[in-house]
């Protein structure tokens, strides 16, 4: 049996089986490990499948918008429907406070690349026809984002990775590392060792547990949030909304319809739900409700199939951990993505493998200071 590997990946979610494809189609030999019985089995199942660029940070553009090209060309490159479609993304401003934020952000984001642009109430009333005019100063619109099904993607990468010759190792867990000489020489699980060249932290919500292994500690602590689906019903949405005003209780919270006519939504607690309790809540859906009817009145009358929750495996800035861990020569993460791995995890696979093989080019480097586990962690993502 196979022992030795180019990379051994810790955690089969949106990060780490992205990152097994690329290995494996660059004729590396990589090792996915996770305790879990299947790929996406952690927060990944959990996301909505909104996939966006539109943040306010140069990294997290880049690294999006190359997701958005794969996840767009993903049917004809590898033949499976991950039910793609690029609906956008929409931030309406109800106040002249927001108005005036995401209009200077906007700014910023056209300077980074960003396709975005302002609407005023009856260009946004178009493209979603059911929005409360009342108080509406206009809208940003990113028409290039969109939203997948999480499952159909992680189930038809982890697919591709094994046609390339990745390996999955399900239902075990790492419980150590054996180092010598400021490298892991070995990856411990409850059932066998094997011999990493790198090795990769991605373990979402477990990454700060997997890194101590290593002695290195990294500021990587999950919160709660919640979500919820509706029947399918006609379409009648354009882009996925996002509401930034903040209430009693949640800090924004958004939804959009996705291209089998469910009606996806989330909330971001306020104050955050620390921890990793996954068991749902009665209080989240009347307090989503209430927000998603004042925003679209027309919701009204839909039917929710149910609810959920998960968890981010949150940084303080806001910003993922990728890169190189100074104190072991072959440790690498890819952690912290605030819950955004579903749309991050293609576009930073690519990233991940330059980095680890040395095969960057100055413009990655660029893109990776976002990312640096080295940095001071006082910048703030806007769009969290």
């Amino acid at each position: 049996m196979k022992k030795n590997y180019d990379l051994i990946v810790i955690g089969s979610g949106s990060v780490g089986v992205p990152v097994a494809l690329e290995f494996a189609k660059m004729g590396q030999s990589v090792l996915v490990i996770d305790s879990l019985p299947s790929p996406g089995q952690g927060q990944d199942k959990k996301a909505i499948g909104g996939i966006r660029a539109t943040h306010s940070d140069k990294g997290k553009i880049a690294v999006s918008q190359r997701s958005i090209e794969i996840f767009s060309h993903w049917k004809e490159t590898y033949g499976h429907d991950i039910q793609w479609q690029s609906n956008g993304y929409s931030y309406p401003a109800y106040t002249e406070e927001d108005e005036t934020l995401l209009k200077d952000l906007m700014k910023i984001q056209q300077s980074d690349g960003l396709n975005i642009h302002w609407l005023s109430p009856e260009e946004y009333r178009e493209i979603n026809p059911g929005i409360n005019m009342q108080g509406l100063r206009g809208s940003t619109y990113s028409p290039e984002d969109g939203s997948a099904s999480p499952l159909l993607f992680i189930n038809s990468c982890q697919f591709k990775a094994v046609d390339y010759g990745a390996e999955f190792k399900f239902n075990e867990k790492v419980i150590g590392f054996q180092i010598e000489n400021k490298k892991i020489t070995s990856v411990k699980t409850n059932r066998d060792t094997y011999h990493p060249v790198s090795v990769l932290n991605a373990a979402g919500v477990y990454a700060k547990e997997v890194s101590l292994m290593a002695g290195i500690d990294i500021p990587v602590d999950p919160d709660s949030h919640e979500a919820g689906i509706s029947e399918p019903v006609k379409p009648f949405m354009g882009p996925m909304v996002v509401d930034i005003r903040k209430e009693p209780g949640s800090k924004n919270f958004y939804f959009y319809q996705n291209s089998i006519g469910h009606v996806v939504f989330c909330l971001t607690p306020d104050p955050p739900i620390l921890g990793i309790n996954s068991r749902a809540t009665s209080t989240f859906l009347p307090m989503i409700s209430r927000r998603m009817v004042k925003v679209m009145p027309m919701l009204a009358n839909l039917k929710v199939r149910r609810t959920w929750r998960g968890q981010y495996p949150n940084t303080p800035d806001g910003f993922p951990i990728v890169g190189k861990m100074r104190e072991l020569d072959n440790f690498y993460q890819a952690v912290g993505m605030c819950g955004q791995g579903f749309m991050l995890g293609p576009g930073l696979s690519e990233l991940v493998y330059k980095l680890i093989t040395e095969s960057y080019t100055p413009n990655d480097l660029e893109v990776s200071k976002s990312f640096d586990p080295y940095r001071d962690f006082k910048g703030k993502e806007i769009f969290n």
